[in-house]
């Protein structure tokens, strides 16, 4: 990933490939934003406008200075700076200089050093902008070459390093700020290349061996749990989803728990489907994008990784994560439609279609992780293709306690990660019941993301406040890279969740 660094001198006397600097429009015009002081902004203002620049929101644009220095300017697009007579009628959030920070540095392939003053672009340095520049950066660049032969060529990379311009005033709140964005950022990149890494070699046990091997430097402590554990311990449904495979499933439990946490201080419950391929079983899915069944461990991804992050920051919290693993594959061994499945505290599942098989592992993990009786319990899969119907493929659909769950959307989309709250309303639950078990896996009609919401809602233990995120679309992007976003993992919603655990630390 790209070194990131801060410096308070001209951008002058460094020695550049490039400076990325933020345009925007005002009253339909180009113009420049702060921090471009030391670079004739004016005339640089002119060169842009001569080649189309607009200054619309993520748009790139390159240009020379045959002798200047540094030799080549990039400007990126903020869009709208608003209409008064102030350039900063409306601030630039953190969001919008993250999402450029994002789109410039692709631009930057094949250079050694960079500098930007997009920290700056409200005027002075905000540490809030140091952080999410030093995010955009390092999650813009972010590639996925383990399984290339051929390495990429520096030709095909983002810059090095890249220098925040920043100003003298506030340089131990900024040294901070870029701290914790390299942090989050490395966190993000975790889950990202998890999601990443071809099924033949994430399989449930190596999952749960990354996952310790990554924690144990942290002080995060790891239990795996195998088959035979699984089975004296009741994980039902665990088992009956990993019982086609070859690679057997496995429950693992990160923790994280400091020393010195303030009495009183609430707990926190992680727990993340961890389905490290996903044929759909004996419901096998067709064949068409099966490949993209490599990508059903996302929740577990994104919850191992803000576990660490949690350990990484120091959250004075305790935080627990449940992460159930399983392959589903069809076998003589595979569970069935009909079956039914006793799951951890003894509540039966008759499942009607072994491809609603997140559930069924989450409602073990569910159950065991409300036994640590925790405070708060957030949950996040890639559970429904009707998430995708109904909220598109940027956006999670949040289901569980009205309040939690509003707070984990709200969270949501302030760090950019957008998620909408949905409900669980009772005539989706009533279409669940089974003439055999308890629960049906899957209901009667529409609303199958609402119906899993419902299925993992009767194994949260009463009193816990709960939070299902479902990410089946926003887990993934299939498209070319956007802002921030790389083109394939994104790693959401890793810095939801942290969002959420510090909010929860402030509140007390």
């Amino acid at each position: 990933m790209t070194d990131l660094a801060l410096s308070d001198r001209s951008l002058d006397t460094l020695k550049l490939d490039a400076v990325i600097v933020g345009v925007a429009q005002k009253d339909d015009e180009l113009i420049m934003l702060d921090g471009a002081e030391s670079l004739e902004p004016g005339e640089l203002l002119e060169m842009l406008k001569l080649v189309g620049a607009r200054g619309t929101e993520g748009e790139v644009t390159r240009v020379g200075r045959a002798g200047a220095t540094p030799p080549v300017v990039i400007a990126v697009g903020l869009g709208s700076a608003g209409d008064d007579d102030s350039v900063h009628a409306e601030p630039f959030d953190t969001e919008r200089v993250r999402k450029a920070a994002g789109a410039a540095i692709r631009a930057t392939n094949g250079m050694a050093h960079v500098a930007t003053t997009l920290a700056g672009v409200n005027g002075g340095t905000d540490p809030e902008l140091v952080q999410a520049v030093g995010e955009g950066l390092m999650l813009g660049g972010y590639t996925f070459g383990e399984y290339r032969s051929e390495q990429p060529k520096p030709a095909d990379l983002p810059a090095k390093k890249v220098t925040l311009a920043v100003d003298k005033a506030r340089a131990a709140a900024n040294t901070t700020a870029l701290k914790r964005a390299v942090k989050i950022s490395e966190a993000v990149a975790i889950a990202r290349d998890l999601v990443n890494t071809p099924p033949n070699d994430l399989y449930p046990d190596s999952f749960a061996k990354r996952a310790k091997a990554l924690g144990a430097p942290l002080g995060v402590k790891a239990e795996i749990l195998d088959e035979k554990q699984l089975a004296s311990g009741g994980y039902g449904g665990i088992l009956a989803v990993g019982g086609g495979s070859d690679r057997k499933p496995r429950l693992l439990r990160l923790t994280w728990a400091p020393a010195g946490v303030r009495r009183g201080t609430p707990s926190v419950a992680l727990v993340g489907k961890g389905i490290t391929f996903d044929s759909g079983g004996i419901s096998i899915k067709p064949a068409a994008n099966m490949d993209l069944m490599k990508t059903d461990m996302a929740g577990a991804a994104a919850v191992m990784a803000a576990t660490l992050l949690a350990a990484a920051l120091e959250l004075p919290l305790r935080v627990v994560a449940t992460i159930p693993l399983a392959e589903n594959l069809p076998s003589g061994s595979a569970y069935r439609p009909s079956d039914v499945v006793v799951h951890r505290g003894g509540k039966k599942s008759e499942i009607l279609n072994t491809d609603a098989e997140g559930r069924v592992v989450l409602a073990d993990a569910i159950a065991r992780a409300c036994e640590d009786g925790p405070d708060y319990l957030i949950e996040t899969a890639t559970l429904t293709g009707a998430q995708v119907v109904a909220l598109g493929e940027r956006t999670a659909g949040v289901m569980g306690s009205e309040e939690f769950r509003d707070r984990v959307a709200d969270a949501g989309t302030c760090v950019g990660e957008a998620a909408w709250p949905m409900p669980l309303p009772q005539d989706v639950r009533d279409g669940m019941k089974s003439k055999t078990a308890d629960i049906a896996n899957i209901g009667k009609g529409p609303g199958g993301m609402l119906a899993a919401g419902h299925y993992l809602k009767e194994f949260v233990a009463e009193g816990v406040q709960w939070a299902h995120i479902d990410i089946a679309g926003p887990s993934y992007n299939k498209a070319s890279a956007y802002g921030y976003v790389a083109e394939g993992a994104t790693g959401t919603p890793v810095r939801t969740i942290l969002h959420v655990l510090e909010d929860i630390v402030a509140a007390g």
